[in-house]
């Protein structure tokens, strides 16, 4: 098997993992969940939709044909996590030594390396609507 086919499919096993792993605590309101959400103006129905939509995400991840699409609803997920922890939240929460900001850039990173290899893949009708170095 070609490494890039190794690392396309360990960079969504990853961000899927990550993602999946994260869902407990968003749908049975942890208390660092809650306090997060509540920072930022979003609890509790921002801790239930964007759990929901990582689970989409993960799921999407998974699919050939919409492998593309996943990775851009983990990109946008991730990149949301990460401006509320620069802006609101901080890089570390409640003494997590930064670990909820870490796991999100290594979602971001995954996911965007998972968007570029599967780019070809999104279907015309809308490539036709993308920069040109995405096409």
């Amino acid at each position: 098997m070609k490494p890039t086919v190794i690392l396309f499919w360990l960079a969504r096993i990853v961000a899927a993992i990550i993602m999946l792993q994260t869902l407990y605590f968003k749908f049975t309101a942890s208390p660092e969940s809650v306090f997060i959400f509540t920072t930022v103006g979003m609890e509790p129905w921002g801790r239930w939709l964007v759990g929901a939509l990582e689970l989409v995400a993960s799921i999407l991840l998974f699919i050939p044909a919409t492998v593309w699409l996943g990775a851009v609803l983990a990109i946008g997920l991730m990149a949301g996590a990460m401006g509320m922890h620069v802006t609101l939240l901080g890089i570390e929460v409640q003494g997590d030594g930064g670990q909820l900001f870490i796991y999100a850039a290594i979602v971001l990173v995954s996911a965007t390396y998972v968007f570029w290899i599967s780019r070809k893949t999104i279907p015309a009708s809308i490539q036709k609507w993308l920069p040109s170095f995405l096409q």
